[in-house]
């Protein structure tokens, strides 16, 4: 690994030598070119070459003047693009294939709703708690929040479950759309109906599907009549009525309508 890393080293030196002498090089063409352009048009005055000839020189002047410069930022740029090849390759993703091995039996004792071993390992095989600590880095290690957010909620301990699901990021939106709907939960527990109404909103948006999002607009809604605000609450009952119809919410959303209805008054 050491080896390796040498290697890239050297080559990332030699790369940010021959891209300055590159650089320079193409410039002096550059301008060598213009200068050659401004001649097959020129009058007779002279003035094109001039111009030409003087701003080649400019260039010439500004690379000799400030060549140590531009050499200490190129090779700073090289030097970062270079380290963060390497931390990829040679650190982060081996340590992305341990913890995704690591992270086998813990999801299974979660499958298995044991959520005690799920959380903190069966004295074997680590539980998601410590796969948060060893792969902190990782895509596994977001997973890992997501199942304890997922277990403090489960276990009624919802400013962990908050602090958790909020350390979640992930790519996947299904999972995601899951992680913040379930923030909804934790704060409808908490007897904060605004960030649980924000949430169940955002979650039902975040990833439009036919099990997603009817699942927490019925959430939303039900949480507007708890605010005693049934018109917005017939509003998301109807979009599931109309939308989602074929979806598990939808089965008895008749008698939610009906009720919310008869509280705004309508017929």
């Amino acid at each position: 690994m050491v080896n390796n890393l040498i290697k890239k080293t050297n080559k990332l030196y030699r790369f940010k030598i021959y891209f300055i002498a590159a650089y320079k090089k193409k410039l002096i063409l550059h301008f060598q070119k213009l200068k050659k352009m401004a001649k097959d048009k020129d009058t007779g005055t002279g003035k094109n070459i001039v111009a030409v000839e003087e701003a080649l020189s400019k260039t010439e002047h500004f690379i000799e003047k400030h060549q140590k410069i531009i050499t200490y930022v190129v090779g700073a740029i090289v030097l970062i693009i270079g380290g963060y090849m390497a931390f990829n390759k040679f650190y982060l993703a081996p340590k992305e294939k341990d913890a995704q091995n690591a992270i086998f039996w813990a999801e299974r004792y979660f499958e298995k709703d044991s959520l005690k071993q799920a959380l903190n390992g069966d004295g074997t095989n680590p539980g998601f708690l410590d796969i948060i600590d060893e792969y902190g880095m990782t895509k596994t290690c977001q997973l890992a929040h997501y199942y304890v957010g997922m277990i403090y909620l489960k276990q009624g301990k919802f400013e962990e479950a908050l602090d958790n699901l909020n350390d979640f990021k992930s790519d996947d939106q299904m999972v995601s759309a899951m992680a913040t709907g379930a923030k909804g939960d934790a704060y409808m527990e908490l007897n904060d109906n605004d960030n649980a109404l924000k949430y169940y909103l955002k979650a039902a948006d975040l990833h439009n599907n036919a099990f997603t999002t009817p699942l927490f607009l019925k959430k939303a809604a039900i949480t507007y009549e708890l605010m005693n605000n049934y018109a917005e609450a017939l509003k998301l009952y109807e979009r599931i009525q109309k939308d989602y119809f074929k979806s598990t919410e939808a089965r008895d959303i008749d008698k939610f309508i009906a009720r919310a209805k008869a509280k705004t008054g309508e017929k």
